[in-house]
């Protein structure tokens, strides 16, 4: 059946529209069938350039970010529809910290104004009816998580925890996309801690990239229940 839709729709499309067209084929085709629930994946792979002309046949993979949507879509032909993407790799070398946390006696770790941030983002948000294009949407959502991580090109914004920046990321799409609803972040804390070898001096240049154990923040960030007439 999922080979059956994809050749039935008659343009390229988003993973959203194919979930769509998709949980729509089982619950015509199928009296019993009250909803379909469709999750899709869509891994980047983007066209390869060759001595600066983009290639006829050629794609590779681009990163490590995986898009994704579920779909709910009931045979009363309502459809609600979730999208986001996990391993969105992010990293900055400056204006971070970890500042005014919860001290207790267990508590070994001073304040810093200054460390590296970097974090894998998985991320899941809701429309409230859809939206008409989904490819659009996605690349706006995304690039306003970005923007809220790194702040602008030439100075960025201070991060005392990422606690506050996930947030900052969530309300940066919150308010300025009216189609989501709610969006969920997952951050993973990743340390890559400074290193001095023998006889020399730590001067902001090589770090060491930790395993586990590390902390994962997450949160949900909700618009205001909108008011009804």
């Amino acid at each position: 059946m999922c080979y059956f839709v994809a050749k039935q729709l008659d343009r390229p499309c988003s993973v959203e529209e194919y979930a769509i067209a998709l949980g729509r084929k089982f619950v015509s085709e199928y009296p019993l069938v009250s909803a379909a629930i469709i999750e899709v994946d869509q891994k980047p792979w983007q066209r390869v350039s060759v001595d600066g002309e983009a290639h006829n046949h050629g794609f590779a993979i681009s990163g490590t970010e995986v898009r994704m949507t579920r779909v709910e879509v009931r045979k009363s032909g309502e459809v609600d529809v979730q999208s986001g993407f996990r391993e969105l790799r992010l990293c900055k070398t400056t204006q971070s910290g970890y500042e005014g946390f919860h001290r207790d006696q267990y508590t070994l770790l001073p304040d810093t104004k200054e460390r590296l941030m970097a974090s894998s983002v998985t991320c899941t948000w809701s429309y409230f009816g859809g939206a008409q294009d989904y490819d659009m949407e996605y690349k706006k959502i995304r690039q306003k998580l970005v923007d809220a991580f790194f702040g602008t090109p030439k100075s960025g914004v201070y991060s005392p925890s990422v606690q506050k920046t996930l947030y900052e990321m969530g309300e940066s799409v919150i308010d300025g996309c009216p189609e989501v609803e709610w969006i969920m972040l997952n951050m993973p804390n990743l340390h890559f801690n400074p290193l001095h070898p023998v006889a020399s001096k730590f001067e902001h240049d090589v770090y060491f990239p930790t395993s586990e154990p590390h902390g994962t923040i997450e949160a949900v960030v909700q618009r205001r229940q909108r008011a009804r007439l």
